[in-house]
């Protein structure tokens, strides 16, 4: 497996920490790593609300790429709190295309870990709206 890979998977793992922020909102239960083309990783969690004002953790880690400076990514991973890794839901998928509108399907998406399943957005939204 690239190494680059396992340093995503490592990041993502080292800020997952399931909690209780206030009684009706939770975090840390999953935890995604994104790989921007320079090559900086940015993580984040998701926050889970009791209504929809919550985040993915792949969106959220999308947001401090943002926030540093960068648009474009190259790799991304998500990983649940066993360490399983995840797909990216619908909305972070969404959220992708429209950060990269002409190149999102070459951005590479880990889909199994163990079997070194890397798929790219293109694989999994091949048609996009817009």
């Amino acid at each position: 497996m690239d190494h680059i890979w396992k340093e995503l998977y490592n990041a993502a793992m080292k800020v997952i920490n399931p909690r209780e922020v206030s009684r009706i909102i939770e975090a840390g239960g999953v935890a995604a790593a994104v790989e921007s083309v320079s090559g900086n990783i940015y993580v984040g969690v998701c926050i889970d609300t009791a209504c929809t004002l919550g985040v993915c953790a792949e969106r959220n880690a999308m947001f401090h790429m943002i926030t540093n400076g960068e648009n474009d990514i190259r790799r991304l991973i998500a990983v649940d709190r066993n360490g399983k890794v995840i797909p990216p839901c619908g909305a972070c998928r969404e959220f992708m295309t429209q950060l990269m509108p002409d190149s999102y399907r070459s951005i590479e998406i880990m889909l199994d870990y163990e079997k070194e399943k890397v798929v790219t957005l293109g694989d999994i939204t091949p048609e996009w709206w817009i």
